[in-house]
């Protein structure tokens, strides 16, 4: 599993998997944090869809952190004030930076976090478009 796709679904979810997989990773090595959960502003990047050309929409505060496990530098970087979610994702990412035993059985996990995700959204969308009003059965 790519690193984009992982870091999403562990973002979306909201049963603690991020926080359950960064305490094992802590229980069983040493972690060094190199930069500690702090807040920064970046860019948003968005593509202008008649020029097809990028342009910057505006900023968005991120929390940032970085921590070393086994020489391996691992990176989290979330959007908001959420110092914890961003640290567990630095954890994760120098985990399956550093190839340990432990990231091969988080595979299933994700997947099975991804497919709640996706019922969850269409589940959403079904709602939504209940409310959704048809015009052209309105009559004046």
């Amino acid at each position: 599993m790519k690193r984009r796709r992982r870091t999403e679904i562990l973002i979306l979810e909201h049963s603690g998997l991020a926080q359950n997989f960064a305490e094992t990773i802590i229980e069983n090595y040493p972690c060094q944090e190199i930069v500690a959960p702090k807040y920064g502003l970046t860019m948003i990047k968005m593509r202008e869809s008649a020029k097809n050309s990028l342009f910057y929409m505006g900023e968005v505060l991120v929390t940032e952190a970085k921590v070393e496990i086994n020489q391996c530098i691992g990176i989290g970087i979330v959007a908001g004030m959420q110092e914890e979610l961003a640290k567990y994702l630095a954890i994760i990412d120098a985990a399956y930076k550093a190839q340990l035993l432990e990231t091969e059985e988080w595979g299933s996990q994700l997947l099975e976090a991804e497919q709640q995700i996706r019922q969850e959204k269409a589940q959403q969308q079904a709602e939504l478009f209940e409310t959704k009003v048809d015009f052209e059965t309105m009559d004046v």
